[in-house]
């Protein structure tokens, strides 16, 4: 029983119709199928220009999501690229604790018919775990360090396992589009998604311990990012990476920021960090504008950049993976 944004029965002798055919035509076929599975088919059904929108904007996030990270993996092997799991850097290991927890919940989702949870779940996970944390943290990774790096290969790994299994998590509601990310998905064997299973094995990544720290470590870096905007609206700082932060902690949490103290710097999206330690007292944030100098390939601010005709204007880790790179291309 389909109803309008009011509560009005829609009905084609009232004229206030929207035909599938009409949906398909002006946004295709799995934004209907999403907005299926979407709505709660316990209440009635609503449908209106105002919802497809809705739904529309959920799938164009869905889909940036994907070419974002199918970009990420253009230069990776399955096969003779990934990382072994106990090598992994722990960060990729926290996302990938997620992913396992995700993909439990959406197959009991699907055994229990509630596609509407399936989606939320899948859109929670990849607009606050995916797009607003770990892939913006990857990013230097991936874009500075050498090709071949742990590193970089490290967070590959992680993307192609989450990006694997979420084309087919996502392939019995979005159908199309999970082909179209399957054709252009590294190291896959089956011809079409369709073809191939539910993602299987995904306890060997539980770790409610690691997910435990990391949430405490995220906790921060909401903090961090308040205090980063509010120098940024009074003129401190341009962005995050021309700025250094000081954290203050006691207790637990001290002992918690010192032990990641050298990854906060990535996990915060600045030039630099230290850690302050308080016989009391709760969690303080201080930002001020980094010293030193402007790498030209990764923005970062250091202590000095080389003067080298061939390197000028990079920091000390830069050089290091253009000569690198420069060395796997010869």
């Amino acid at each position: 029983f389909v109803v309008n944004e009011h509560g009005h029965k829609m009905s084609k002798s009232r004229g206030n119709d929207i035909p599938p055919q009409r949906v398909i035509g002006e946004s295709g076929g799995d934004v209907l199928r999403l907005w299926v599975a979407m709505v709660d088919y316990r209440d009635e059904v609503r449908i209106s220009k105002e919802v497809l929108a809705r739904t529309v904007e959920a799938y164009r996030k869905i889909r940036n999501t994907f070419k974002y990270l199918l970009s990420n993996l253009y230069d990776f092997d399955p096969v003779s690229n990934r990382v072994a799991d106990d090598t992994l850097l722990e960060v990729d290991r926290y996302a990938l604790a997620v992913w396992s927890r995700l993909q439990s919940r959406v197959r009991r989702a699907y055994d229990d018919y509630d596609f509407q949870a399936t989606i939320h779940a899948i859109n929670e996970f990849m607009t606050v775990d995916l797009s607003a944390f770990y892939l913006d943290v990857s990013k230097d990774r991936l874009y500075t360090l050498p090709a071949n790096s742990l590193e970089r290969r490290s967070a590959q790994t992680a993307q192609f396992v989450i990006t694997d299994g979420l084309t087919r998590l996502i392939a019995p509601i979005l159908s199309v589009t999970a082909d179209e990310i399957w054709g252009r998905l590294p190291g896959k064997v089956e011809p079409s998604v369709h073809l191939a299973d539910f993602p299987e094995n995904g306890d060997r990544w539980a770790d409610a311990a690691l997910e435990d720290r990391w949430r405490q470590v995220l906790d921060t870096r909401a903090a961090v990012n308040l205090s980063l905007e509010a120098a940024r609206q009074q003129k401190t700082i341009g962005n995050a990476l021309s700025a250094h932060v000081t954290v203050s902690a006691s207790g637990a949490l001290a002992d918690l920021l010192t032990r990641y103290a050298a990854d906060l710097p990535s996990i915060f999206l600045t030039s630099g960090v230290d850690v302050r330690r308080l016989p009391e007292g709760d969690l303080g944030v201080e930002v001020s504008r980094a010293r030193g100098e402007k790498c030209a390939r990764c923005w970062r601010y250091v202590p000095d950049v080389s003067a080298d005709e061939e390197t000028l204007g990079l920091c000390g880790r830069c050089v290091d993976a253009v000569g690198a790179t420069s060395a796997s291309a010869r």
